[in-house]
């Protein structure tokens, strides 16, 4: 059994943001669906559902980010 860094899909408000992906990058993206349903039982049906989630587990795990975060007070 895989262990991955994403969980279950929340399923949020969005808000509309149209960006291109490289064709390898879709790629990896539905064949991380794949695993993804396999391993938690629930059906990805839409593997760009997966974008939001990542970035959001990325900036959280980021040290360097979460560290000039706390060092500026506007943010």
């Amino acid at each position: 059994m895989a262990k991955l860094k994403l969980g279950a899909i929340a399923d949020e408000k969005p808000v509309k943001v149209s960006l291109e992906l490289p064709a390898s990058l879709h790629g990896d993206l539905v064949a991380y669906a794949e695993v993804l349903s396999r391993e938690s039982g629930r059906q990805v049906t839409d593997p760009v559902r997966l974008i939001v989630p990542m970035l959001q587990r990325f900036i959280a795990t980021d040290r360097g980010f979460a560290r000039s975060r706390k060092a500026s007070p506007e943010a």
